[in-house]
């Protein structure tokens, strides 16, 4: 491991939440493909199955902040244990459901419930900024880190829950990532040394919503098109992959996808840019776009996994500088929501992303699908651009982190983070 990263783990505790933490974001990358294999292996119905991934989606979407905004006032261990145990029970639900062959309807409130599910990944690196809050070039390594463990989790995650329900038996992926869940979100929140501190709140104090800030809206309208380009490059690929007569391959050209983003960030995480992570950060936004644009011409999946392993050079640095950015636009005391709002945006995309794809599919073919990907691309470049001055300062009447009220300008981070 390159020195910035060994130096990174020289911290008490950091190797142990690192571990638990991986463990914990798996479902992310498991449920709902899970899900998908598991409906349909027991009822051929691929439409109910879409239809409650979507669901849970969107639930995630609507409960997460919620959840996130209760951690920031109470702390990661009396929010977490509750909320994944009733995750669990609804996932538990669901599998029983699903194999009793029960109404429809209790289907989609096991996934509707399931959706309270925490976002771990906000979770890590909100303790990475409780260490390392006061020194920007190690935290600018640590959520370059985390970005290469989000797609980590995309690479074994989906070809893990796959392979689980059709070898073992359809509720394998699914019941598996339930456990997942319960140990590894047990296991973070039992090491209390390296939870942040929660912020109550006092009377008079200001009960909004981290989504009041003008900066965090742009960076959420943007990633929720960034989420309708995942969405849509998914289901795509699949489609494309079968068209071509290797369906079962589809799960490798993605994972070649998320492998270049996870290079990527790896290499991100060694440099320490000086200048505006505002204009890093749109420039990262317009690369992605720009590397829509082959998909369309891919004609074999040899070509096709070349061009989304280059796409995939663009995701975790973006990743990375979304995180600086959000310190920046976001008061410390609801950061971990602030982070939870872009996991929304991308929660909401990605719903959109493969709906919308489909629908192409179906009336188009696949190849003529990755146009939603490119338009999806287009237009997250066009919210970013639209919205780089509203990121240039932080909402009025905040004291974000990094941001020095003297002179205007995002302090140390944005020195070395952008």
């Amino acid at each position: 491991m390159a020195s910035p990263y060994r130096a990174l783990f020289a911290a008490p505790g950091t190797r142990a939440f690192t571990a638990a933490g991986f463990l914990g974001r798996m479902p992310l990358s498991m449920l709902g493909i899970g899900i998908v294999t598991m409906i349909s292996q027991l009822t051929g119905r691929y439409g109910l199955a879409g239809a409650l991934t979507a669901t849970l989606a969107l639930s995630a979407a609507v409960l997460g902040p919620q959840v996130s905004r209760l951690v920031d006032q109470h702390g990661q261990r009396r929010v977490l244990r509750p909320a994944v145990l009733i995750s669990v029970a609804a996932i538990s639900g669901l599998l029983l459901a699903a194999r009793l062959d029960a109404p429809d309807w209790t289907l989609f409130v096991c996934c509707a419930v399931a959706g309270c599910t925490p976002s771990i990944g906000a979770m890590l690196r909100a303790r990475w900024n409780a260490l390392y809050h006061e020194s920007p070039r190690e935290l600018h390594t640590a959520y370059s880190f985390e970005s290469v463990m989000d797609e980590v989790c995309f690479i074994i995650g989906p070809i893990a829950s796959i392979g689980l329900s059709t070898v073992w038996f359809p509720e394998a992926g699914p019941l598996i990532s339930a456990v997942l869940l319960l140990v590894g979100g047990w296991w973070l929140t039992a090491q209390r040394a390296t939870e942040p501190a929660p912020h109550p709140r006092t009377p008079g104090a200001d009960r909004s919503s981290a989504l009041r800030s003008p900066g965090l809206q742009v960076l959420v309208a943007t990633f929720t098109a960034t989420g309708a380009i995942f969405g849509s490059i998914d289901v795509v690929t699949v489609a494309f992959a079968e068209e071509e007569g290797h369906k079962a391959a589809a799960s490798l050209v993605l994972a070649v996808w998320a492998l270049g983003s996870c290079l990527a960030g790896l290499g991100f995480g060694l440099l320490h840019l000086k200048g505006r992570k505002e204009r890093t950060w749109v420039l990262g936004i317009a690369a992605m776009a720009v590397s829509m644009i082959p998909l369309l011409l891919a004609g074999n999946l040899p070509f096709l996994a070349v061009a989304l392993f280059v796409a995939g050079l663009a995701i975790a640095p973006t990743m990375v500088t979304t995180m600086a950015l959000i310190e920046a636009h976001v008061p410390r005391a609801k950061l971990t929501e602030g982070m939870t709002w872009t996991g929304t945006g991308l929660a909401v995309g990605v719903a959109l992303g493969s709906s919308v794809a489909g629908w192409v599919i179906d009336a188009a073919g696949a190849q003529s699908g990755y146009v939603v990907s490119i338009s999806a691309g287009a237009a997250a470049a066009a919210v970013a651009f639209a919205g780089y001055r509203r990121l240039t300062k932080p909402a009025q009447g905040e004291e974000p982190d990094g941001y020095d009220e003297h002179d205007g300008k995002a302090d140390r981070s944005s020195e070395h983070v952008a």
